[in-house]
């Protein structure tokens, strides 16, 4: 689950982590208040949209205009970014040509920086461990850092067993250059950063930039958080920060069927049980010419009711001119799953190839039910064939249109 940088910047305050002054807007009016609620005389107006590069973006309205982060130095200049960027889109290279409407603002008091940096707090699966990543080039896309000058990324792992400990710290501090009283306010906020991570379960926290400013204190003038959804039921704080209006509608809804669900580019609609069975499926359906539309896992428990709001959101993308389901029962039995695809073929008025791969429990149940739904369901005895079959009938379907 991801939030704004302004909810990240709350949190990260509670840790102790040093971040400059700042007061979310809802509206034009609450963002000059805002500015006169802050010290001043500078101050930087922020769309809040849960993507990156905000600052190069554009507004729809006015493509040559400035983007979504701006300096201003008055109350009124605070008033006309706030109009310029409230109730309009934004179109960022995270966002895509259709943007994201702006819906809230930051405002936040501007500080004097000396220098930029990257960090970041991820999970290595490779080790297994927490891992620091910071870089002296702050403010840039840590892909194209690593791509074009990976010398300068340092990575720290974090034992699990001793947690962060003041020499991890300093080696983070070491390798930005920073010393003396820069030094001490990094190793702070380097382990405060650690503690936000590991308690509030989140699954990424990116500070770019991280600043040192004139009076050699370390902040985080910027903040992106993601979070853990597995662990979101002992975060009630971090759950209630969830804005809905920020989520793909038909990634909202599976999430509210608790189903594992993220959209695609291609055209064949996919509903598998199990994470590795979705991305083997996916693997297969491009090794024979297609293009997936989507990953969704229904999970080895779901029911009909499940099963059907799954394929209504296959469905809902106009862009899926086919569907493989590939189930393999174990506690999933493979009549449930028939009786779901049933329901909600009948419901939508299936339109698309649909191919069935089915195997394990209750596999017969199953098979006999489709075979007696009198819906044209494509059946496949195995995931080649029903990779094959889904392919090709998407294709025939592309040609008839």
């Amino acid at each position: 689950m991801n939030i704004h940088e302004y909810q990240a910047k709350e949190l990260l305050e509670k840790y102790g982590v040093a971040v400059p002054k700042g007061i979310p807007a809802m509206s034009v009016e609450e963002a000059v208040k805002a500015a006169g609620d802050l010290p001043g005389p500078l101050y930087v107006v922020k769309s809040q949209i849960h993507a990156g590069g905000r600052g190069a973006g554009h507004f729809t309205n006015n493509p040559e205009g400035k983007g979504g982060v701006r300096l201003c130095k008055t109350a009124d200049e605070v008033k006309d970014a706030a109009e310029a960027m409230i109730g309009n889109t934004l179109v960022t290279i995270q966002t895509g040509a259709e943007g994201k409407e702006v819906q809230r603002l930051y405002v936040t008091d501007g500080v004097d920086i000396e220098k930029e940096y990257y960090c970041s707090v991820v999970l290595d699966r490779g080790t297994s461990r927490v891992t620091f990543m910071v870089s002296t080039e702050g403010g840039m896309d840590i892909e194209e850092v690593a791509e074009h000058s990976p010398e300068k990324i340092t990575h720290v792992d974090i034992d699990p067993v001793t947690g962060i400990m003041p020499f991890h710290a300093r080696k983070l501090a070491f390798a930005l250059g920073l010393e003396k009283d820069a030094m001490k306010s990094a190793v702070k906020f380097f382990m405060s950063l650690y503690k936000a991570f590991v308690e509030l379960d989140a699954a990424i926290v990116e500070i770019n930039p991280m600043i040192v400013t004139d009076k050699n204190e370390v902040m985080a003038l910027d903040a992106k958080m993601n979070f853990d959804e597995n662990a979101l039921f002992r975060q009630k704080m971090v759950a209630e920060m969830r804005d809905e209006t920020e989520e793909d509608d038909a990634e909202r809804e599976a999430t509210n069927w608790d189903l594992s669900y993220v959209s695609m580019d291609g055209n064949i609609g996919c509903m598998v049980n199990g994470a590795g069975l979705a991305m083997s499926t996916m693997d297969i359906i491009k090794l024979y010419g297609g293009d997936p539309a989507n990953f969704l896992d229904v999970g080895g428990g779901a029911t009909a009711e499940r099963v059907t709001a799954a394929f209504k959101i296959i469905l809902s993308d106009p862009n899926v001119q086919g569907i493989l389901v590939n189930i393999f029962g174990g506690i999933m039995k493979c009549d449930v799953i028939a009786e779901g695809v049933i329901a909600a073929a009948k419901e939508v008025d299936l339109s698309v190839p649909l191919v069935v791969r089915l195997e394990g429990t209750n596999v017969e149940k199953g098979k006999e039910l489709m075979a007696n739904s009198g819906l044209p369901i494509i059946a496949a005895d195995d995931l080649d064939d029903a990779a094959r079959k889904v392919v090709d009938a998407t294709k025939a379907a592309q040609a008839a249109a």
